[in-house]
C-alpha cells in the first residue's frame, strides 16, 4: 500500500524574540486543504518554528510521504544535518546542551513514521503558502495577546 502524499507548510514566530509566540501550518492532501495553528505567552521563533512542525505531523493520521516546507533554516537543518550527530552525542553541540531539546526530541518522535522531504523556502518573498502560514503565526500571537491569561512583559 502506497503512503498518502502531503504537502506541508510551516511558519512561526514570536513578537519580540522572544516573547508572545505564534505558529501556522497549512496541509495539503489532494483537493483537501487544512489549517492549524497556535501559540505560547512566552517563547522563541525557533521553539515556534518546531512547534509548528511538530503540530503539523501530528495531525497526520496514518504514515505519509510529506513535503516539509520551511523558511526556518534552524528547523531544515536541524532535522536533515544536525539532529544525527546531537543524538549520536547524548544532546551535545560543542560540549553545550542543544538548545529546545524538547521539541527536537518530540519532531524526532513524531517524524519517524513519515517518509519526509525537508525544503527551506525564502521568507516573506511572495511564495503564497509560506505568507498564509505567516498570517496564521501573527493570528495566534494577537489571540495570545487578547487572552486574559497574558501578562505583558515589564
Amino acid at each position: 500500500m502506497t503512503k498518502p502524499q502531503v504537502i506541508i507548510y510551516t511558519d512561526g514566530g514570536c513578537e519580540p524574540n522572544p516573547g508572545v509566540g505564534g505558529w501556522g501550518a497549512i496541509l495539503l492532501y489532494g483537493e483537501r486543504r487544512k489549517e492549524i495553528y497556535g501559540g505560547q505567552p512566552h517563547s522563541t521563533n525557533n521553539r515556534m518554528e518546531l512547534s509548528a512542525a511538530i503540530a503539523a505531523l501530528s495531525s497526520l493520521k496514518r504514515p505519509c510521504k510529506v513535503v516539509l516546507y520551511s523558511d526556518s533554516n534552524y528547523l531544515v537543518k536541524g532535522m536533515q544535518e544536525w539532529l544525527a550527530g546531537w543524538k549520536r552525542n547524548n544532546w551535545k553541540r560543542k560540549n553545550e546542551p542543544v538548545l529546545n531539546r524538547d521539541l527536537w526530541e518530540e519532531l524526532d518522535a513524531v517524524s519517524a513514521s513519515h517518509e519526509i522531504e525537508w525544503v527551506w523556502v525564502r521568507g516573506h518573498a511572495g511564495n503564497e503558502l509560506n505568507e498564509a502560514c505567516d498570517r496564521l503565526a501573527a493570528k495566534a500571537i494577537e489571540e495570545q495577546r487578547a487572552s486574559a491569561n497574558y501578562e505583558a512583559p515589564r
